[in-house]
């Protein structure tokens, strides 16, 4: 259709249409396990490759990865109504959307391309503001410790794409200069990361995951400190009453299989620092 936004992303970027479509899609359910009207909305004004990026590509995973940290950032704002937070690798996520209440200072930060894209549907406000960086830059950090504390730094569906010194580098940093800062983010094993180059081959996507993770707690070697890991089949115990209970149900079933695929890791920055 003519009409429809037309897309010109780095093949990472276009990594972006799997959750959306795939919130997208949730939306569409009965009892959906998070409701997205403006995904529903993006779906339908953006000519993409719904082939590739739609069904089978990973999206049920990504709704409750998402889930998991919407959870998270509500606690996060529960307790700290004007803090700030930043979502790195924003994609066309809505998490502002879902959670925001209506205190929250909060910055979406992606690459220029994908900040373009996003302002087709999104408009910087006197509490929101979009940032087009890389995560590796030193800038957005800068613009970040202006805003108010405490910090919540969330990596949804991202890290997987940076060599692992780069995801190292920047969490080293964040923790150095945000000491007390939560941070959530998604890793995912050595056996997953094969899966994945299966699947992104078989659906044609171009884009790689370039990190494993066998344990989030190796990462608290670089001045992070677990708080809590959660798991697709293992949510935090508090949001599992919340789920339908079509999830409710299946996720014992499914965690033999799907339980050690992935990890969603909440993480305090320490006020050490990283380790030598």
């Amino acid at each position: 259709m003519g009409d429809k936004h037309q897309v010109r992303l780095g093949a990472v970027q276009e990594t972006l249409f799997i959750p959306l479509a795939a919130r997208a899609l949730e939306t569409a359910r009965k009892r959906p396990v998070l409701r997205d009207p403006k995904a529903v909305e993006m779906v339908r004004s953006i000519d993409y490759d719904a082939a590739k990026y739609g069904r089978g590509a990973g999206g049920p995973v990504t709704v409750l990865r998402t889930a998991i940290i919407d959870f998270w950032v509500r606690g996060f704002l529960a307790a700290h109504p004007a803090a700030t937070v930043v979502e790195i690798g924003t994609g066309l996520n809505t998490r502002f959307e879902r959670v925001d209440n209506g205190q929250v200072h909060w910055f979406d930060l992606d690459l220029p391309d994908t900040i373009d894209l996003r302002r087709a549907f999104f408009a910087d406000t006197e509490r929101r503001r979009m940032v087009a960086a890389s995560v590796l830059d030193e800038d957005w950090r800068r613009a970040v410790a202006q805003s108010r504390e405490p910090y919540f730094f969330v990596a949804d569906g991202v890290l997987a794409y940076l060599p692992e010194e780069q995801v190292t580098s920047t969490l080293a940093r964040i923790a150095e200069q945000f000491p007390g800062a939560l941070i959530a983010l998604d890793t995912y094993p050595k056996r997953t990361f094969d899966q994945q180059h299966r699947l992104a081959a078989k659906k044609g996507i171009d884009a790689r995951w370039a990190w494993a993770c066998d344990d989030p707690r190796s990462l608290e070697r670089f001045g992070l400190e677990v708080m809590e890991s959660a798991s697709i089949t293992r949510p935090p115990r508090a949001m599992r009453s919340q789920l339908p209970a079509r999830y409710r149900y299946l996720m014992p079933l499914a965690d033999p299989v799907l339980g050690k695929t992935m990890a969603v890791t909440l993480f305090r920055a320490s006020s050490r620092g990283a380790a030598g």
